[in-house]
């Protein structure tokens, strides 16, 4: 029978273990607890699977870590600890190598002789067991041990079930509140953007939001253009040079992202990145998540340092997925009516040219070549040589401006173009130019369709983008570059046309001229066909503008 003090030390522990809702911390008061009641040198409670077959954790007190070492692996439920796995009831033995289910201990095990197992159960479930060996003074647990062991073990499964029942609740309401968090922020980004479609104004939303989501620091998005990712949007605190930026999709971490559609966290952005976003970006972790419409990967979702130097979490990682995924929604609209605007706005200035080509061919060169008509007769009709003399100049003048404004027409919309294909639209305006200008123009054009004529022409609308970008660049050469020699160079392979236009004018700093020269202009048609240009250029060393575009 327990004396009165030992029963009183229980009834504390017990309150005691209850009130704690930390299951690693209970598990510890325990095996503390439980080495105090009976003077045990060791204490240990083991943990069964699932299953209900085996231990799968064991945690001990009592034994240094260096004698932990020197054990190995730590015990699964065999010989002695096996019994009461199969029999849950209390196991006392005054020397357990006595019992016939001892294995013995492994090499670098301190002795033990004197032993108690008691089992934890939970709601009629095995949860554990507790083992306590060595008691002090060298002599066998006795009842009064094995009631007190009993009675704490009871105790320490309420706690434990509470414990559980306490993680378990508290899981749940994180879970349920980082999805109200996400519901609230794909709320309020399809709130804010519902009546928005300007790209940048839209990015700009998703940024900020996103960095409030996550709590980081900062946060930028990278959108595809082409085969490379360039930065479209900064929100927060980023220092560093990424205005322009522009990052390889093959070979990169955020490329690789995008790709395989799978979010990434980061434990050293700078390192990880240093080949792309690292030299130009101060951040320390990073989360990057791809943004998909439809299955269409569009860009990249970069967040980096989250308050408090602390690193991103699953759950983090997960909350951005979900956020990410209306974002994507979001910015595809966006980039659809940008491209829609865009495509209408070049539509229209098509329809223009041509409507200006119909009336200057119907109207004003007719009337040009009515009067030229009528000053001739005049002149044949008129004696005085003064008159004459005008008469010669005015038909003179006539002339010049009929060529000039025949050039003209062509270069708004060739004849050629439409009749011909782009070959012989490109040789007309080659020759217009040089004979206007002196240009010397090297032209070389090599299209599938010359090779072969089953081979399919390039759509209307690439062949206009490539005669309109290689118009522009001799222009420039022209009026800008004061160049003397230009190469123009048109290659079809693999479906898709490669464009090259090289002069050995005066260069410029493209860096400056971002939307001069006609080069906003070359890049938005190229943009709209899913094609990409490039322009590089120095003062004194020429400039080439270079181009690619699907053909089909």
């Amino acid at each position: 029978m327990l004396d009165e003090r030992r029963l009183r030390r229980i009834l504390d522990v017990g309150r005691s273990v209850v009130a704690e809702l930390d299951l690693e911390t209970l598990l510890q008061r325990v095996l503390d607890e439980a080495r105090a009641l009976t003077g045990a040198r060791y204490a240990a409670l083991g943990i069964l699977d699932e299953r209900r077959a085996e231990l799968e954790r064991f945690l001990s007190i009592g034994i240094d870590s260096a004698q932990h070492a020197a054990i190995g692996d730590l015990p699964r439920g065999r010989g002695v600890l096996g019994v009461l796995i199969e029999e849950p009831r209390p196991l006392r033995l005054d020397d357990v190598s006595d019992h016939p289910r001892s294995y013995g201990f492994p090499l670098g095990h301190p002795p033990m002789h004197s032993f108690l197992g008691v089992p934890i159960t939970i709601r009629g479930e095995a949860f554990g067991n507790l083992y306590l060996t060595e008691k002090a003074g060298g002599v066998p647990f006795d009842a009064d041990d094995e009631e007190a062991i009993v009675l704490l073990a009871g105790w320490a499964a309420i706690a434990i079930d509470n414990a559980r029942s306490y993680t378990r609740e508290h899981r749940r309401r994180h879970e349920l509140e980082q999805a109200l968090r996400a519901m609230d922020a794909t709320t309020a980004i399809a709130r804010a953007v519902g009546g928005e479609t300007d790209l940048e104004r839209v990015l700009e939303l998703i940024a900020k939001r996103a960095r409030a989501l996550v709590d980081a620091r900062g946060v930028l998005i990278l959108l595809r253009e082409g085969d490379e990712l360039a930065v479209a949007t900064v929100a927060g605190g980023l220092a560093g040079s990424l205005d322009g930026l522009r990052v390889p999709v093959e070979g990169s971490v955020s490329g690789r992202v995008m790709l395989e559609r799978r979010a990434q966290t980061l434990a050293d952005a700078r390192t990880e990145l240093r080949f792309a976003l690292g030299e130009q970006l101060d951040a320390t972790s990073g989360l990057l998540v791809p943004l998909v419409f439809r299955g269409r990967p569009l860009g990249v979702l970069c967040a980096f340092d989250r308050d408090g130097d602390e690193h991103f979490t699953r759950e983090d990682e997960r909350l951005l997925e979900s956020f990410a995924a209306s974002a994507a929604t979001a910015v595809a609209t966006a980039q659809t009516v940008a491209s829609e605007g865009l495509r209408r706005s070049i539509e229209a200035s098509e329809r223009e040219r041509q409507r200006w080509a119909r009336e200057l061919h119907d109207e004003t060169l007719q009337e040009l070549a009515g009067l030229k008509v009528l000053l001739a007769g005049a002149r044949r009709s008129q004696d005085l040589e003064r008159v004459h003399g005008a008469i010669g100049d005015a038909i003179e003048q006539i002339d010049t401006e009929i060529a000039g404004l025949r050039r003209l027409i062509a270069d708004l919309r060739p004849a050629a173009l439409d009749a011909f294909g782009l070959r012989p639209a490109l040789e007309g305006l080659a020759e217009r130019v040089t004979a206007t200008s002196g240009l010397d123009v090297e032209l070389d054009v090599e299209l599938a369709h010359d090779a072969d004529e089953a081979a399919p022409r390039p759509r209307t609308e690439v062949e206009d983008a490539v005669y309109r970008l290689v118009q522009e660049a001799l222009t420039n050469a022209v009026k800008h570059a004061d160049a003397s020699r230009v190469a123009v160079t048109v290659r079809e392979h693999g479906g898709r046309l490669e464009v090259a236009v090289l002069d050995d004018g005066a260069g410029f700093d493209p860096g400056a001229a971002t939307s001069g020269f006609g080069l906003l202009g070359m890049r938005e048609r190229m943009a709209l066909l899913d094609g990409r240009v490039t322009v590089t250029s120095a003062p004194g060393a020429g400039t080439t503008v270079t181009a690619t575009v699907p053909s089909g």
